[in-house]
């Protein structure tokens, strides 16, 4: 007996949201983090809301979905959590200091747990994303608890590195390693 799903409950080959859920988090921690660093007069951290709320939110979130009902747990876990992240840090802008820390914080250890899962298969970029990711949200942490500029800006730059590696992963994918000649490997 076969395991394929057929009839109503049948999905065409590639049906695949990963390149969808890589490019909604690469472009929303880009944003927030360039918009963290400060290198863009007259523009904040808040002004990442709304790209936080609709891409990092809502597209992350389908992804994720999608991606469960495909049957990859860990892409459909991480876009999934990660899209509840940005949905609730856009709704959460008038939080106090000690909420918004704590709140950081125990999105860190969410950033850890999928990083330690990349490890048994996300590859190269897998980790390199959910590692970096960690570690900016573990700065923006201490940064929004000391309240220090100069951390959260480093928490920034840590943020769209990671995003461009997000970014990148969903780039290499849809274009199946064609970029060019050179690029780094997906896996």
């Amino acid at each position: 007996m076969s395991n394929e799903a057929t009839g109503a409950n049948a999905r065409p080959a590639g049906a695949d949201a990963g390149p969808l859920g890589y490019l909604a988090l690469g472009l929303t921690l880009l944003a927030y983090g360039l918009l963290s660093t400060g290198i863009l007069s007259g523009a904040g951290v808040k002004d990442a809301a709304s790209l936080a709320h609709l891409l990092g939110g809502l597209a992350l979130f389908i992804a994720g979905l999608w991606q469960l009902r495909g049957g990859d747990r860990f892409a459909g876990t991480a876009f999934t959590s990660l899209g509840a992240f940005w949905a609730t840090w856009s709704a959460a802008g008038g939080a106090g200091k000690n909420a918004a820390g704590l709140f950081l914080l125990l999105w860190a250890l969410l950033a850890l747990t999928l990083t330690a899962a990349s490890w048994g298969g996300g590859g190269l970029l897998g980790r390199a994303v959910y590692g970096l990711l960690t570690v900016s949200l573990v700065l923006s942490a201490i940064a929004t608890f000391g309240s220090s500029d100069g951390l959260a800006k480093v928490a920034g730059w840590v943020a769209a590195v990671a995003g461009l590696a997000a970014w990148y992963a969903a780039t290499l994918s849809l274009t199946n390693g064609t970029v060019g000649r050179l690029s780094l490997p997906l896996k």
